[in-house]
């Protein structure tokens, strides 16, 4: 059965997106047949692995019920991944779907059909914590969380995790913490040192061991509609979202068969 790991926080820039992009990518790298779902209505998510949401069937078709899930999966040009689009029209959809039953939970019905069929879904959620992002926490396994090497690291952060509580109690009480990704980092400055200490004092054995460096080329490469491993696949942040991946598997560092690439 399928894993679905949500990339959620409520506050943005984060490097959430850039995330679900080069996550994705790398598991199916690996190997492992993945569904990226665009669920920001910014959609930078779908065009971040090329794929043009415009005039393409998206996920709000799909919670809505006026499509089936297999109508808005398409797939992209990089190995084993494929994706469900997101557009600007979500935005209004979240609005509707306030109406509707079962509103918390109309995306775990939808991806019921279909969580066999891949080894990961990983769901980039919109940066808050309306209703779009309650159906993601309802429909994951874990969430991974990205949390920007900042001076206000944490703050809202608390309250992602007060809302994890309250849907384990309510939707979903399987759902864990896959782990907290420091992301942006910039090692030279003791800023960012401190920041490393208290999340990794917060969360504990929740935090990743990988740490994304600030890196000009992953912000670069959402522009030319490619994951970073098809862009530069030797830069640091291209390595370091490689090693996350090989975290979350727990599988050692040169586990991704590279022989499986295109582009």
């Amino acid at each position: 059965m399928g894993k679905i790991i949500g990339i959620c926080n409520q506050k943005g820039g984060t490097g959430k997106t850039t995330t679900a992009i080069n996550f994705s990518s790398f598991l199916g790298l690996a190997g492992e047949k993945t569904l990226l779902i665009d669920m920001d209505p910014q959609g930078n998510a779908s065009s971040g692995v090329g794929v043009d949401p415009q005039d393409k069937n998206s996920v709000y078709e799909v919670i809505s019920g006026d499509l089936s899930v297999e109508e808005a999966i398409y797939s992209t040009d990089w190995p084993n991944l494929s994706v469900m689009p997101s557009d600007i029209s979500l935005t209004g959809g979240e609005v509707e779907l306030v109406s509707l039953a079962n509103r918390e939970t109309l995306l775990r019905q939808s991806l019921e059909k279909i969580k066999d069929l891949y080894s990961y879904i990983v769901i980039d959620a919109p940066p808050s914590l309306g209703l779009l992002t309650v159906n993601v926490l309802s429909a994951a396994d874990s969430l991974l969380i990205p949390i920007q090497c900042e001076y206000y690291a944490l703050e809202g952060v608390s309250k992602l995790v007060q809302t994890v509580e309250l849907i384990k109690e309510r939707l979903n009480p399987e759902l864990e913490i896959e782990g907290v990704l420091l992301t942006m980092a910039d090692f030279r400055t003791r800023l960012t040192l401190q920041v490393i200490e208290e999340v990794k004092a917060y969360f504990q054995s929740k935090a990743f061991r990988i740490i994304v460096p600030r890196n000009v080329k992953l912000a670069e490469a959402p522009s030319f509609g490619k994951p970073i491993h098809f862009y530069d696949s030797n830069c640091v942040g291209a390595k370091a979202y490689l090693s996350l991946v090989n975290e979350v598997r727990g599988q050692g560092k040169d586990s991704v068969n590279f022989a499986k690439q295109r582009g």
